[in-house]
């Protein structure tokens, strides 16, 4: 009489003798292996010091950064231009808290530079932007300039983007689409530049300040297209990295400086020359 325990014995035999006949395939057994840890994790066991606490995706993704000094063992000459000087709108009032300045030549014969003249009307035209602009003007956020026949309006990193980042600061938007309010209207052509300091950015989001100074400027150029009636085919997106400097990146006030993204109003039109043509002997 056969009973239970000799079926569950035979019943066990049997596919023992089954696993014993099979062939494992190591290599697909190690690849399921690797899939059902991808898809499902590995729980390890941590000691615990203290309470977990909430975490922010925020902080973690858009911690603002410490830069530090990278030593250079090259020497540069530094040339002081004294040929700088301030304009001031009102008795008193200085270029920083008006927002913007012109170059005054104050040599004269064989010293005097070859500097642009600025032109009334781009005076005028700075003037009343950073009068539209006089809050985030006195917030040292943006700063206005008149150079020559352009206008620029320098979008500081302080009040814009964390360091080493390209995210626009949400509340910054609205300042940026009303930069672009009040340049849509405006004749030429709008060059978008964005400019770094002298420290090289490696990280898993830019290889470089190429790729950084680019972003942002292309981050900056994405919100002025979106005010109504902003034309696109006037504007010129470009990354500058640390080519253009404003100061020497010999301390952390001028690297911070240097940390911007412009927005050149080109007045003038190009000058165009004929071709030359070559002489045969």
């Amino acid at each position: 009489m056969t009973t239970f325990a000799d079926l569950a014995t035979i019943l066990m035999s049997f596919f023992v003798l089954l696993l014993a006949f099979a062939e494992m395939d190591v290599l697909k057994f190690k690849q399921i292996a690797g899939s059902m840890k991808y898809a499902f994790g590995v729980q390890n066991q941590l000691e615990v010091t203290e309470i977990p606490k909430g975490t922010s995706v925020i902080a973690l993704e858009f911690r603002p950064g410490r830069p530090e000094p990278t030593p250079i063992d090259t020497v540069m000459q530094q040339t002081l231009d004294s040929t700088q000087a301030e304009l001031d709108f009102q008795p008193g009032e200085s270029d920083r808290s008006a927002g913007f300045a012109r170059e005054v030549g104050n040599l004269s014969g064989s010293e005097q530079p070859d500097i642009p003249q600025t032109e009334p009307e781009t005076l005028t035209i700075a003037q009343e932007l950073a009068e539209s602009l006089s809050e985030p003007i006195e917030q040292e956020a943006i700063e206005i300039e008149a150079l020559g026949q352009q206008v620029v309006i320098r979008i500081r990193e302080n009040a814009s983007f964390p360091a080493g980042s390209a995210f626009l600061q949400p509340q910054f938007w609205p300042v940026v689409r009303q930069i672009g309010g009040l340049i849509k209207e405006l004749p030429g052509e709008i060059l978008v530049s964005g400019h770094s300091d002298d420290i090289q950015t490696s990280n898993e989001l830019f290889r470089s300040n190429w790729e950084l100074s680019t972003q942002r400027a292309l981050v900056v150029a994405d919100q002025l297209l979106r005010v109504e009636g902003f034309d696109d085919g006037r504007m010129v997106v470009m990354g500058m990295a640390d080519t253009r400097p404003l100061a020497p990146n010999d301390t952390a006030e001028n690297r911070s400086r240097n940390r911007r993204v412009e927005i050149t109003i080109s007045q003038g039109k190009p000058k165009f020359t004929p071709p030359l043509e070559l002489l045969s002997p």
